[in-house]
């Protein structure tokens, strides 16, 4: 039997193994997916790595908050040493394991499966913190010219100073970057304690994608306000799915049953 597992702290809360073990069931996979609670810090991780990989486990997931020291102890592809966070890696050669970010892909996965174009698009980007750096490298490098707004200003010039092609700016300026934009993603965790969003409901507009990567809950109030707008509306749970189902095909090398993948996550949402 194979195993795959989730390492993280805490990791209670995860939807990832309802949601992986529906696609080995599906495949007919002989596999699991167990979680690891590790203490929070660089050494212990080193040591889960190789337990992980000495007690014959093939790929770990990684969160929370471990994704950026993870890089250390694999071979990062490109894009994961860009974004510089692993979430994924795959222990199943012989040499050091290959570590990977799934979370820039599975955005774009999910904007795309909603129709909505990424190459030539105007994207803006709120948030410059781990998702909001996965999701600005995914949008550059698909063509989308890009815009990072973030409550610290420098913070998301420090990161468009890294993305190809984009630009920074404060919270303040998102009425007039929206007023061109095609494609909103919010990559702050805004609207998951309190009904709030990041972005002035009268800045939305019909003809806008709109991606919230917050999943609890799923209707957020920025996805509401969108709606109101005529705007197409994706919720956080998509990106949750596809950065899962791109996890699966690279341990794998199987095509994910996306839709049990799927059916398995929103039962538990």
């Amino acid at each position: 039997m194979d195993v795959y597992g989730l390492l993280g702290n805490p990791v209670g809360h995860s939807l990832s193994p309802p949601m992986h073990e529906a696609a080995y069931e599906e495949l007919g996979l002989e596999a699991r997916y167990v979680t690891f609670e590790p203490d929070a810090d660089r050494e212990t991780l080193e040591r889960a790595i190789d337990g992980a990989r000495a007690l014959g486990v093939r790929g770990l997931n990684v969160t929370i908050p471990f994704k950026r020291d993870a890089l250390a102890f694999v071979e990062p592809d490109d894009l994961a040493e860009r974004i510089g966070a692993v979430n994924t890696i795959d222990l199943s050669g012989s040499g050091t394991p290959t570590g990977h970010n799934t979370d820039a892909i599975g955005a774009l996965r999910a904007l795309r499966d909603h129709g909505v174009m990424i190459e030539g698009a105007t994207a803006v980007v709120v948030g410059a913190g781990g998702a909001g750096r996965a999701i600005a490298f995914g949008l550059a490098d698909a063509g989308a010219t890009v815009s990072i707004a973030n409550r610290t200003e420098s913070t998301a010039r420090d990161l468009a100073d890294a993305v190809p092609e984009a630009s920074g700016h404060g919270l303040e300026e998102l009425p007039d970057l929206l007023a061109e934009a095609d494609v909103l993603v919010n990559a702050t965790s805004v609207g998951m304690e309190e009904d709030a969003s990041p972005v002035p409901a009268e800045a939305l507009r019909g003809d806008l994608a709109v991606m919230d990567a917050v999943y609890r809950p799923l209707e957020t109030r920025l996805l509401r306000e969108a709606a109101d707008a005529g705007a197409t509306t994706i919720d956080g749970a998509w990106m949750l799915l596809y950065q899962g189902v791109e996890a699966l095909e690279i341990w794998t090398g199987e095509e994910a049953p996306v839709d049990a993948m799927n059916d398995a996550l929103r039962a538990r949402l």
